[in-house]
C-alpha cells in the first residue's frame, strides 16, 4: 500500500488508473464555470508521464469541438425520427392489427429520449406524450447500458420497454447531424397505412345522404364578428316632400348576424323629438315596403312534418321541405351591398351613405380591397346670406356708437381690441410710437416755416400732430391735433358703413398725408421709427433693403462712372464721403426711381462707424451740475475713508469699492453718470486713484470749464424734440461695400 504523502504518489484514490495526480483549477469555458486541467508538456512538446494525447479528430459533427461539457454544446438541438408500431387487436372482426404513428425525438446533450404520439381526429384512442423524456437503456441482455446516438438509423427498429418501434424516416437536421457524425444512413421507406382508417375513409366516400342537407348554423359567424360593428354616416334629403328637411344618420352594420340599426342626429334647437332609433336592429330588405305577410310565411325553413312516440319526448325527428314549394324569396342588405356615395333603400326611403369610421374602413380593405374611401360631404350648402343694411350716421357720437344702437334694442359700449392694446402699448424704452418730423404744405407764406412732430401709436391706430416752438415765429406752438383717430379724405359723413382711417403702412419719409384737411410732408423719422419699420418689412417694404438694393443694381452699367465720381470727391482716400454728396450721387444714378425712404434705407446700412463716447469733461461737468444741486461736500470725509482701507498705501483700491462706497455715501449721482465716470478713472487691473478721483468731483476745489452738454441731452430725450431735428439721418458713408455689392467693384 502506497503511502500518500510521500512524493511520486497521487492523491486520486484510483491509483490503478492514474499514476501521478492532474493539478487543476476552476475555470470559464463558454461562459460556465468548470475544473481546468495544467497539463503542459514538457521540453521540446514531449508529454510528461501518465499524459494522454489529446486527439486531432472529433467524433462530432464540425464546429462542435470544444472543451466544454456536452450539454452546452449540444443545447437545444434535438434529432426527429418517424416510426410507428403495430398493435395486434384482438376479438373485432372489422381489424387485425392497428397501425400507429410516432414521434421519436433524441437529445444529445445528455442522451435523453421522448417519444409522442401525434393527434387523430375521432381515434378514439389516448394519444400525446407516450414516453416521458429520459435515459432508455438497451433491451435485454444489454440492460446495464442506454440508447446513443449511433443506435438510431432510418429502416431500423428500435425496442422501447418491450415495444418496437420502426423508425422509417427523420427531419433534414437529423440526416445531416448523423452524415457528420459518420453513420450511414439507410433509404427511407413509406409507412403503412392503418387498414381500420382506410376502410373507414372508403365507407365515408359511398356514403351519400337520401336528401339534401342544408345547414344553417350562424354560429360560426357570431364567434367570429361578434361585437363588431360597421359605423356608416348616412344623408336622407327628404327636401322634395312638403315640411321636408336633410336628415343625418348613422348606420350601424352588425357582422355577427347581418342586422342594420340606423340613428338619427338631431341638431341643437331643430324643433324634433328625440328618438332613440330611426330603425330597429333587424334585417333590412332591398326591395322595401313589401305586401303584408301572416305569421310564418317568411322564414328560413318550412317544417313539413314531425315524428316521435309515446316516451318523455313526443317529438323526436321533423321533415323539412327541401324543394322549398312555397318559400318566399326576400334578398337583404349585406356588407358587400354598403359603400361609401351608394343609396340604399330603407322602407321607401332613399339614404345616402356619405362617410365610415376608420375600423370599417380597414374592414373593407382588408376584405374586399377596397382602397378609395372619398367622402360626401353632408352638411347642407349655406344658405343665402342676407345683407343687413344699416341706417346712415346721423352725426351724434362716433360712428361705432350709433352703429351698436341699431344692432341691439339696449346699446352696448363699443369692445376695444384689448389684445392688440396690450401687445402694442408702450412698455419701458419700447414706445410702439411712430415719429415724424413734417412740414406743412400751403399756399401762404406765413405758414411755410411751421415744423410739426407727427406721432402714430400703433396701440389703437391714432395719431397726434405737435407743432415746434420756434422764437419770433409768431406762433404759439404746442398741440396742433390732440390724440384721435385720422379718417381718410375723401369719404361721406352720413353714410351706412364705417369710415376707413389711416393705417401705419401708410406713413412714410417722403410721403403726405391729409390731417383733416391739412397737408403734411413728411420729412425724416427718429431713430425709432426706423429700425421699427426694418424689423417689420412686410408691412413697411420701402425699410426693405433688398428691394431698395435691386433698384440700384439696376444701373450697374454705371458702375465705371460711379467709382471715378466717389474716387474723385474722396481725394484723401478715407473711403467716406458726407451723406448730401452720397445723396447726390445716388440719386443722379437712379434718376428718380428711388424714393426718399428708400435712400435713407440705403444710407443707414452702409453708414460709417462715428466715435460717439462721450469726453471725461463733460462726464465730470453734468457731474458738478448734480453735485451742486444737492450741496454735497464731504470729498474730505470719503478721502479718509479710503486712506483707512488702502492697507498696503498704494493710493489705488479695486473699482467695485469706490461704487459701493460712494453708494452708501448717498452720493447724488445718478447710476448711468457714476458708471461712466468709474470707468474713465480706472487702470487695466480695474484699480481707482481715489485721490485723482474724488479731487476731479469736489466742485469746490477744482471747478471745470463748463462744456456743452445739450446735444448729449438732446439724443437722450425721447418724449419730444428740443428744436429743429437734423434732416441727415447719418453723417458720413462708406462708399467701398456699396460698390462691392451693387456693383461687384473690389478696391484697388
Amino acid at each position: 500500500m502506497a503511502l500518500p504523502l510521500l512524493p511520486g504518489n497521487s492523491f486520486n484514490r484510483n491509483v490503478g488508473k492514474e499514476k501521478f495526480h492532474k493539478s487543476q483549477h476552476w475555470g470559464f469555458c463558454n461562459k460556465v464555470m468548470m475544473l481546468v486541467s495544467d497539463e503542459k508538456p514538457g521540453i521540446g512538446g514531449e508529454l510528461l508521464l501518465g499524459q494522454k494525447p489529446r486527439a486531432k479528430y472529433s467524433i462530432y459533427p464540425k464546429g462542435t469541438e470544444s472543451d466544454a461539457p456536452s450539454w452546452v454544446v449540444f443545447d437545444k438541438q434535438v434529432l426527429s425520427f418517424d416510426a410507428y408500431v403495430e398493435d395486434e387487436v384482438a376479438d373485432k372482426t372489422e381489424e387485425d392489427y392497428r397501425i400507429r404513428q410516432y414521434k421519436i425525438y433524441f437529445y444529445p446533450e445528455d442522451d435523453t429520449i421522448e417519444v409522442n404520439e401525434p393527434q387523430v381526429t375521432n381515434s378514439g384512442l389516448p394519444q400525446g406524450t407516450s414516453i416521458r423524456r429520459h435515459r432508455i437503456s438497451l433491451p435485454p441482455p444489454d440492460e446495464d447500458k442506454f440508447y446513443t446516438v449511433y443506435h438510431f438509423n432510418i429502416n431500423t427498429d428500435v425496442v422501447f420497454y418491450g415495444r418496437t418501434f420502426k423508425i422509417y424516416d427523420c427531419d433534414t437536421f437529423t440526416k445531416n447531424f448523423l452524415r457528420k457524425i459518420g453513420v450511414k444512413l439507410n433509404s427511407p421507406v413509406k409507412c403503412p397505412e392503418d387498414p381500420y382508417m382506410k376502410g373507414r375513409k372508403m365507407l365515408q366516400a359511398l356514403m351519400k345522404p337520401l336528401r339534401p342537407y342544408e345547414s344553417l348554423s350562424t354560429l360560426k359567424q357570431f364567434l367570429e364578428y361578434d361585437k363588431q360593428v360597421l359605423r356608416f354616416f348616412c344623408l336622407w334629403d327628404d327636401t322634395t316632400s312638403l315640411f321636408g328637411d336633410r336628415r343625418e344618420l348613422i348606420l350601424h352594420y352588425f357582422l355577427s348576424d347581418d342586422t342594420i340599426e340606423i340613428k338619427e342626429v338631431n341638431p341643437c334647437n331643430s324643433g324634433r323629438d328625440t328618438m332613440s332609433l330611426f330603425l330597429q336592429r333587424k334585417r333590412l330588405p332591398k326591395f322595401a315596403p313589401t305586401g303584408v305577410y301572416q305569421p310564418g310565411q317568411i322564414t328560413d325553413q318550412t317544417v313539413l312534418n314531425v315524428y316521435g312516440g309515446w316516451s318523455v319526448r313526443q317529438v323526436s325527428g321533423y321533415l323539412l321541405d327541401s324543394l322549398k314549394l312555397g318559400h318566399i324569396k326576400q334578398e337583404f342588405y349585406k356588407d358587400s351591398d354598403l359603400a361609401i356615395g351608394t343609396t340604399i333603400n330603407v322602407w321607401g326611403r332613399k339614404v345616402l351613405i356619405c362617410d365610415c369610421d376608420e375600423f370599417t374602413k380597414w374592414y373593407y380593405k382588408t376584405k374586399y380591397g377596397v382602397e378609395n374611401f372619398t367622402s360626401i360631404p353632408c352638411k347642407p350648402p349655406p344658405l343665402p346670406k342676407i345683407e343687413r343694411k344699416f341706417p346712415p350716421y346721423t352725426g351724434f357720437g362716433s360712428e361705432e356708437d350709433s352703429l351698436r344702437s341699431c344692432i341691439s334694442l339696449r346699446p352696448t359700449p363699443v369692445c376695444r381690441n384689448f389684445r392688440k392694446f396690450a401687445e402694442k402699448d408702450s412698455y419701458g424704452y419700447i414706445s410702439y410710437k411712430l415719429r415724424f418730423f413734417a412740414k406743412l404744405i400751403t399756399d401762404k407764406g406765413v405758414h411755410l416755416d411751421r415744423m410739426f412732430v407727427v406721432s402714430y401709436f400703433l396701440s389703437d391706430n391714432t395719431m397726434s400732430v405737435f407743432e415746434l416752438t420756434e422764437k419770433n415765429s409768431g406762433m404759439n406752438g404746442g398741440r396742433f391735433l390732440r390724440r384721435l383717430r385720422v379718417k381718410r379724405p375723401g369719404q361721406d359723413i352720413f353714410k351706412s358703413e364705417l369710415s376707413e382711417y389711416i393705417q401705419p403702412e401708410e406713413l412714410y419719409i417722403g410721403a403726405r398725408i391729409n390731417v383733416n384737411g391739412y397737408v403734411f410732408h413728411l420729412l425724416n423719422a427718429d431713430e425709432y421709427t426706423l429700425n421699427y419699420m426694418e424689423n417689420n418689412v412686410d408691412k413697411f417694404p420701402l425699410s426693405n433693403f433688398d428691394l431698395a438694393l435691386e433698384k440700384l443694381k439696376k444701373e450697374k452699367s454705371k458702375s465705371k462712372e460711379v467709382k471715378q465720381v466717389f474716387t474723385a470727391i474722396d481725394s484723401m482716400n478715407t473711403k467716406m464721403v458726407d451723406y448730401n454728396t452720397f445723396r447726390e450721387i445716388i440719386m443722379s444714378i437712379t434718376a428718380g426711381k428711388l424714393t426718399e425712404h428708400e435712400f435713407i434705407t440705403i444710407a443707414r446700412h452702409y453708414r460709417a462707424v462715428e466715435d460717439k463716447e462721450i469726453h471725461v469733461n463733460v462726464l465730470i461737468t453734468m457731474a458738478h451740475e448734480q453735485l451742486k444741486k444737492n450741496s454735497f461736500e464731504n470729498f474730505e470725509i470719503l478721502i479718509s475713508t479710503c486712506v483707512y482701507q488702502d492697507r498696503e498705501k498704494k493710493k489705488v483700491l479695486p473699482s467695485k469699492y469706490i461704487r459701493t462706497l460712494c453708494k452708501s455715501s448717498r452720493l447724488p449721482i445718478t447710476e448711468d453718470l457714476l458708471m461712466a465716470l468709474l470707468s474713465r478713472f480706472e487702470d487695466s487691473e480695474k484699480q481707482i486713484n481715489y485721490d485723482s478721483f474724488f479731487a476731479a468731483l469736489n466742485w469746490r476745489t477744482n471747478p471745470v470749464v463748463e462744456w456743452e452738454t445739450n446735444s448729449v441731452l438732446e439724443e437722450k430725450i425721447e418724449d419730444v424734440w428740443m428744436g429743429s431735428p437734423s434732416p441727415i439721418p447719418v453723417k458720413y458713408i462708406s462708399y467701398m461695400p456699396l460698390l462691392k455689392d451693387v456693383f461687384d467693384l473690389e478696391e484697388d
